[in-house]
């Protein structure tokens, strides 16, 4: 990547640029541009073809387009929320425009009679064919022609738009004379501000030489880092008193050979006297956690300190759980610690922990906070480590001397790319899984077959089986068109049955979410409606259909966690991927 040293004007800040002051620098802060190479290295995430202006009666649904009319209506609603609606004719037809955010100024701008060119994606809804909060610009005369060059569209934050962030990016062409660039500096200002006639393919070039760029300049960071975290001295961890053979026969099931190598390789690593720094890597229900418990023992053994990061607290409470069942037959002491913990049971938990009382604490974020201190924290255990940032994975090692340190992951990812992403890391991976495991059937299907899926819940669960039902929203938004859970719920206790049904999400208190997972695993709630708050470590083996709605909306990673819900029994299994039309090529490929 660049120099800059060979660029020192790279190295100025943000405020060097016109129109940058005090209230913008901060908020570019945000989205770590605090310098003029921040910004060169801050490239768009995609292109919009403004080029030509597509009349209303040729509109496609869900495309995005740029249109030019009259503004004919404009109005005040009132419904769950208020709004401005705005009709426009460019005489092939109408449409409308709705604004949920609007000022008083928008409102006298936005009159009939004005010209307005607007760019956004139509959408089908209750009032005809609509825009939601498109990019425009109102004209008191014919309007100069459009771009005929691709428009990028960056990532951004509250407080900066678009338009904005073109009009910096625009100012990097000055910066630095184009005799003395190099070609990375001019790929990346090609990718600003592409030409004319610049492909698809000419700017997936340009962006495949960055990343391999990025990639290459990030692995050598990571070899470094690995180097110098392998300097430095830990407390080893070697086997004494042999509690890992007691746990083995108490288990009641055996390891997979596959779980056997991954164990001894985190052992070795625990015995020798520098950090280990080891990813964890195995598909969802292939048995990380049970590698987890065997390396806390290994510590315990020594009476040295566990710390376990979980991203959520279902995760945590279930990890807490299985942990006291595991650790404390042996005489091992184990603590939860959440941010929802009441105040007398969070200060009892705290001291335990402080004095070395427990040997192994569980918890959320909350465990790195101020008020948790480690008497002799020598193993650190971050469970799908890819919901936590370097600062919150750092809090927790600097809870005591250098220790060992265990990432768990169930993203799978291709061997080239974890050599870079965790270049300072050693894998191991566990690529087997334990008998009797089912594979999962996984299937997409439109939203207009949504009765169909209805009919199948029922009849799984009129089989004795449970299931799935998840939405990316808690309750309907007039913005998202999107599923809501609530509703959702509603609607499924009609065709399933009020008693078998139950909602889940985030902002039921924490004693609620335990209560209805509670019912759910044992049996008492057949179909369970829930957000994506069920993502990670939700264990129910009845469980085998789970239904996605709006998959399209998500990514692999979280697709991949929510399909681990089930699959966890010995019955078969399957993932129905409700999606909606249209669907984009990028979408159909990660469904």
């Amino acid at each position: 990547m660049l120099d800059n040293q060979k660029y020192p004007e790279l190295s100025q800040p943000i405020q060097a640029l016109r129109g940058v002051g005090p209230s913008l620098t901060k908020t570019l802060g945000q989205l770590e541009i605090f310098t003029i190479g921040d910004l060169l290295k801050h490239l768009p995430n995609s292109y919009e073809d403004r080029s030509h202006i597509v009349t209303i009666k040729n509109l496609v649904l869900g495309q995005n387009a740029l249109i030019e009319g009259e503004i004919v209506d404009s109005q005040l609603i009132y419904g769950k929320k208020r709004s401005l609606l705005i009709t426009v004719s460019d005489n092939t037809g109408y449409i409308k425009i709705r604004f949920f955010h609007f000022s008083r100024n928008q409102q006298s701008t936005l009159k009939v009679g004005a010209l307005i060119r607007a760019f956004g994606v139509p959408r089908i809804t209750k009032s005809g064919i609509e825009f939601a909060h498109p990019d425009y610009q109102v004209h008191t005369e014919q309007p100069p022609p459009p771009s005929d060059s691709l428009t990028p569209v960056y990532g951004l934050t509250k407080g900066v738009g678009q338009r904005r962030m073109r009009a910096l990016t625009k100012q990097l062409v000055d910066i630095t004379p184009a005799k003395q660039r190099v070609d990375s500096y001019e790929t990346m200002l090609y990718l600003h501000h592409p030409p004319q006639d610049a492909t698809e393919s000419d700017l997936r070039d340009a962006q495949e030489k960055i990343a391999a760029d990025e990639l290459a300049a990030y692995y050598i960071a990571m070899k470094q880092q690995q180097k110098l975290y392998h300097s430095l001295s830990a407390i080893p961890l070697p086997s004494s008193i042999k509690l890992g053979r007691l746990l083995l026969k108490q288990l009641g099931f055996s390891l997979t050979k596959a779980q056997r190598r991954v164990l001894t390789e985190v052992l070795e690593d625990l015995e020798k006297p520098v950090p280990m720094l080891r990813l964890l890597q195995g598909d969802v229900g292939s048995g990380k956690t049970i590698i987890a418990a065997f390396a806390a023992i290994r510590a315990a053994e020594q009476g040295r300190q566990t710390a376990i990061m979980a991203p959520t607290e279902i995760l945590a409470e279930q990890h807490y759980l299985n942990f006291c069942n595991w650790l404390e037959p042996l005489g091992i002491s184990v603590e939860l610690v959440t941010g929802k913990q009441r105040a007398p049971e969070k200060r009892r938990a705290e001291q335990a922990i402080a004095s070395g009382k427990a040997l192994v604490a569980i918890g959320t974020h909350a465990i790195f906070q101020k008020s948790i201190s480690f008497k002799n924290l020598s193993l650190t255990i971050i469970d799908e480590q890819h919901r936590f940032g370097v600062y919150q994975r750092m809090a927790l090692l600097e809870k005591g001397a250098i220790s060992h340190q265990l990432v768990m992951t169930a993203t799978p990812i291709p061997r080239t790319l974890t050599m870079v992403l965790y270049g300072n890391m050693d894998v191991s991976v566990i690529d087997e899984q334990p008998p009797g495991r089912q594979k999962i059937a996984t299937r997409a299907i439109s939203y207009e077959r949504r009765q169909d899926v209805i009919h199948a819940i029922k009849s799984a669960t009129d089989r004795g089986q449970q299931a799935y039902w998840v939405c990316p929203l808690i309750a309907e938004s007039d913005q998202l068109q999107l599923a809501a859970a609530e509703t959702t719920a509603q609607m499924l206790a009609q065709h399933v049955g009020t008693s078998n049904v139950s909602l889940l999400h985030g902002r039921m208190t924490n004693t609620e979410k335990t209560a209805v997972m509670h019912e759910f695993k044992n049996g008492k709630i057949n179909l369970l409606v829930a957000t994506t708050v069920i993502e990670v470590g939700v264990d129910v083996p009845n469980a085998t259909i789970i239904v996605i709605e709006n998959p399209e909306r998500m990514g692999l990673a979280q697709l991949h966690q929510l399909r681990g819900r089930v699959g966890r029994g010995v019955l078969p299994s399957h993932c129905i991927l409700l999606y909606k039309n249209p669907l984009s090529q990028k979408a159909r490929e990660r469904l």
